[in-house]
């Protein structure tokens, strides 16, 4: 880490419950995942399977065990190789969660036995929904979207809403926020804990990159440095991102363009640039159809320009710490791209549990995102203080 910064100084800038919202959160205070079944997750992956090939495709329900772990269990039952295990995005551990794994079975030779795990703990569960063979292994980052069902318990209201008034103030941000969206910051867990992953994106930075050797014919290759550190290289583009989001959150143009601005196409990763903003482009930022963007940075950042690029390159100019990320993401050749702005909340509604159940309030929240998208930012532009339970 550098001689400049501290930890303290680390776990203040990841820090994502001091990033702004375009307005004030109507909850002060609530807790998620108090139970693994508070926190559901389903993944959307639209395919029509071809029922040949030898590749089996496994829709698996699990609660309480991460996807890579699940992957080495099942290659293990498969007695295959852990590389043969495809899954398209990783799910959270202390949640209910759905999604879809393949197994390449050379000749379709099935295990004897089905697929029960032994070194799984009560407080974890795997079901097996369905199963297809299919052509081809699932790759990273195929499912389209996730949806999400939470529930928020120890709900506190912010001190400046009625108490009268609380729930119907409430439903009408959730109203508001389908319709605006939500900042598409990058939620707390990119990071780790008090910011683990940026202080070894620093440490990573801080040390020479080892020189390339001459490539012969009969060398094989290697994987790029950059692969194998992406997750201290992924936290400190995200963290560059953020705080460029937010600065343009506290000034009002995050949902607006600037002139030299580069739009996503909205739920595609089709991207344009625009020198000038003119009615058109406001148009179709209004509808949802386009959105600003903000660099995940690198080297070739050339489709931005004028205010838009200037604002990027004096945010991480002033900031050390963002300076000292910009420059070991350049060196290590790292090349840029760009992430939207805002995040569309897909069927956004929500439910009060009855009161009369428990002493508490809460609030169930049902909602879609578009992959690589964080259900936490969509939390924290409703609540304050965003507490994880102990599930």
């Amino acid at each position: 880490m550098s001689d400049t910064l501290t930890s303290t100084d680390i776990k203040a800038a990841t820090d994502t419950e001091r990033l702004p919202q375009p307005i004030p959160q109507p909850l002060r205070q609530a807790t998620y995942k108090t139970q693994n079944n508070d926190f559901i997750v389903n993944e959307i992956l639209p395919l029509d399977f071809t029922g040949e090939g030898e590749h089996l495709w496994l829709h698996i329900k699990k609660s309480g065990i991460n996807t890579a772990y699940l992957a080495k269990l099942l290659s293990e039952w498969a007695e295959i190789p852990l590389r043969d295990v495809g899954y398209s995005g990783l799910k959270d551990r202390h949640a209910l969660t759905t999604q879809w794994f393949s197994l390449r079975i050379p000749k379709k030779q099935l295990p004897n036995s089905e697929f029960a795990p032994v070194d799984i703990s009560d407080n974890e569960s795997v079901t097996i929904i369905a199963q297809h063979w299919h052509h081809k292994k699932l790759n990273r980052g195929t499912h389209r979207a996730n949806q999400f069902t939470i529930i928020l318990r120890e709900i506190e209201f912010a001190s400046n809403i009625a108490a009268t008034d609380a729930k119907q103030a409430t439903e009408q941000h959730l109203a508001t926020i389908s319709k605006t969206g939500v900042p598409n910051y990058f939620g707390p867990q990119r990071f780790g804990y008090e910011g683990s992953n940026v202080a070894e994106a620093l440490r990573l930075f801080a040390r020479p990159i080892p020189a390339s050797k001459p490539k012969t014919k009969k060398s094989k290759r290697k994987r790029a440095p950059r692969e194998q550190n992406a997750m201290e290289l992924s936290a400190a583009r995200s963290l560059i991102f953020n705080e460029i989001l937010a600065a343009r959150v506290r000034v009002g143009n995050w949902d607006n363009g600037l002139a030299g601005e580069v739009f996503n196409l909205n739920g595609s990763g089709s991207i344009f640039g625009s020198e000038a903003i003119d009615d058109a482009l406001r148009a179709r930022m209004m509808s949802g159809d386009i959105h600003p963007t903000g660099v995940l940075w690198g080297v070739s950042n050339d489709k931005v320009s004028g205010m838009a690029a200037q604002l990027e390159s004096d945010i991480v100019r002033n900031d050390t710490l963002l300076t000292q990320l910009a420059m070991g993401l350049e060196q290590r050749d790292v090349k840029a791209q760009r992430r939207a702005l805002r995040l569309p909340i897909e069927a956004l509604s929500w439910e009060w549990l009855d009161a009369s159940e428990s002493n508490e309030q809460a609030l169930i929240l049902s909602f879609t995102l578009t992959t690589g998208s964080f259900a936490t930012s969509v939390l924290a532009s409703i609540v304050q203080h965003l507490q994880l339970g102990p599930a």
